[in-house]
């Protein structure tokens, strides 16, 4: 069996009540690949779903995206230009960096 790594997204619905995906990586991904994993299959879900507001736990990935910082590596400049494309599908997008021990939703999902 081949290395993997996995993430999850949790989408919050404006009535409050969650859902939670679980997404397993058939390759083995750095802390930040992960991250940008999740952003793009959340936004590929909240495209579906018609949903418009995203958050996420990963400071440097929502600075990259909100071109607050600059990226070094190929591989999360190939991410971020993925998730320029999926913005095209929302009116606007805006993220916000919500710290990992603040995220209620990121927590209560790892008991799931």
């Amino acid at each position: 069996m081949a290395p993997s790594s996995g993430t999850e997204v949790v989408l919050i619905s404006l009535d409050g009540s969650s859902l939670c995906y679980a997404i397993h990586l058939h390759f083995l991904a750095s802390n930040n690949a992960t991250e940008y994993e999740a952003l793009i299959n959340g936004l590929r879900i909240t495209i579906e779903l018609g949903a418009s507001c995203v958050h996420g736990d990963s400071k440097l990935v929502v600075d990259q995206v909100m071109k607050e910082s600059s990226y070094k590596s190929p591989l999360m400049a190939a991410y971020n230009q993925e998730v320029c494309m999926l913005e095209d599908k929302f009116r606007g997008i805006e993220l916000h960096h919500v710290p990992q021990k603040d995220n209620d939703a990121a927590t209560s999902s790892q008991n799931w």
